[in-house]
């Protein structure tokens, strides 16, 4: 896998790509990162990047020219590479919310092109330019570097060869094979710590026990946590027909 950054800030990326499984991914040539600042393509001197809105109002704005010609230096160096074109992820609070089935779905594309915004924002010109627009949430922030990092710790980790157990991606929060629900509750040693034991099914290595004790509290977690998320249909009941004899 191969993520694209355009960035004014690449140097917040350094530490985070070099730590944890996302740096042995690098390491193992799991996924590679380049980066493009569109400060590159900046005007003047200064090599501006932002200019004051049309119609007035507070703060700057980054130019839609800089972050094109960024966008498609990008796709430039991957053709000549004969390397996949990156789908291109616009990072803005008013894009369509980041969740668990997106960062299994950006872990299926050979490559992907974070655009991380600074300033006010950007001239809304830049949308016709991306493939999709995403949010980490309904909250604001100054850039969309974090929020880059987070679509990365999220796909990253979901490649084959990352993890050393790649079960453990499946049997966790929001993953669609545990029906999208919350994660069950977990414990290790002590067995008991200031007045709280770990259950008592969980000590006596009966696997189905376990799994209908996990599956009950994957749902009573997720209704009364996040009421806001929805509930998998009960099972139906058993028939309780009985064969006839022959």
């Amino acid at each position: 896998m191969r993520i694209d950054l355009v960035t004014l800030f690449p140097e917040l990326f350094t530490n985070f790509l070099a730590t944890s499984f996302v740096g042995r991914a690098i390491e193992r040539s799991i996924l590679a990162t380049r980066f493009q600042s569109p400060r590159e393509f900046g005007l003047g001197k200064h090599l501006s990047v932002d200019d004051t809105p049309y119609g007035g109002g507070s703060g700057m704005l980054m130019r839609v020219d800089c972050l094109v010609s960024a966008m498609e230096a990008l796709d430039a160096k991957a053709a000549a590479a004969d390397e996949p074109k990156a789908t291109r992820v616009l990072l803005t609070p008013q894009g369509r919310r980041f969740d668990q089935r997106a960062a299994i779905a950006y872990a299926e594309r050979p490559a992907l092109m974070l655009i991380c915004g600074r300033y006010e924002g950007f001239d809304e010109r830049v949308r016709a330019f991306v493939d999709e627009e995403l949010s980490l949430g309904d909250f604001v922030m100054t850039g969309g570097e974090v929020a880059a990092m987070a679509v990365i710790e999220a796909s990253v980790r979901l490649l084959p060869g990352v993890l050393g157990n790649e079960a453990s991606t499946v049997e966790e929060s929001h993953h669609p094979a545990n029906d999208g629900l919350l994660e069950y509750a977990h414990y290790t040693r002590p067995v008991e710590f200031r007045g709280m034991r770990v259950p008592d099914v969980l000590q006596q290595g009966h696997h189905a026990q376990i799994a209908k004790w996990r599956r009950e509290q994957a749902l009573e977690r997720t209704r009364t946590r996040r009421p806001d998320l929805p509930l998998p249909p009960p099972p139906p009941p058993p028939d309780k027909k009985r064969k006839k004899k022959a």
